[in-house]
């Protein structure tokens, strides 16, 4: 147990300049599982701007007792702060807690990129294998959204759904936008063939989608 200017002294090196400073104080409290620092933590996820710290914080949370942690976070998913939002997210998927899955799935529709990314990530993390296909009918909303980096994002998503994931991924072949199929064939082929460019992929099948197109072109007239 951490004496009281130890843990003053902490809290005060979350506001240091130096990202160094702040990276040592996230290994204090982790060190420590000193719940007292839940919420100071908790807040410094949403407006950190060091990657390592972040993610050290994140291993702090961690280590904390997971109920209450969890609890917390899930507050945190209601935050106007895109950054905090993503951060809970990120913890919640490490922490791999189901019966955060009802607050997480919401997400996967939030209107920020990197938002969403992350409630894809966390979502196929702790949905229960039952309810699997319903998680996949909802990530196929988001099929043709974004760059190419962000639809990568949601093609991993799918993969890891297995199963559940294919079939919904075949009911969307069928789309009538361009991009979402193109999407979809490369998602298919990613998961056929783990080690494929999804770049490549997602370019064939777009390749493919216009020279289709051209072909159905040629026939109308």
């Amino acid at each position: 147990m951490i004496t009281q200017a130890q843990y003053i002294e902490i809290r005060h090196a979350f506001g240091a300049a130096a990202a160094s400073t702040r990276l040592k104080a996230a290994i204090a409290v982790g060190t420590s599982t000193d719940e007292r620092f839940l919420d100071l933590v908790v807040q410094r996820c949403g407006v950190e701007t060091d990657f390592f710290v972040r993610d050290m914080m994140t291993w702090a949370l961690c280590r904390l007792p997971t109920g209450t942690v969890v609890e917390r976070l899930v507050d945190e998913l209601a935050s106007d702060n895109p950054q905090a939002r993503g951060q809970a997210l990120h913890t919640l998927s490490k922490i791999g807690d189901r019966q955060a899955f009802s607050a997480v799935a919401p997400l996967v529709h939030d209107t920020d990129d990197e938002v969403a990314r992350a409630a894809w990530r966390a979502a196929v993390a702790l949905v229960d294998p039952a309810a699997g296909r319903g998680l996949a009918e909802q990530l196929a909303i988001e099929l043709g959204r974004g760059d190419e980096d962000l639809q990568l994002s949601l093609a991993r998503a799918f993969v890891a759904l297995g199963d559940a994931g294919e079939q919904v991924l075949d009911a969307a072949a069928s789309a009538a936008d361009d991009r979402i199929r193109s999407q979809v064939a490369a998602t298919q082929r990613l998961i056929r063939d783990p080690d494929s460019g999804f770049d490549l992929a997602l370019e064939t099948a777009r390749r493919v989608s216009v020279s289709a197109m051209c072909k159905r072109h040629s026939a109308d007239r």
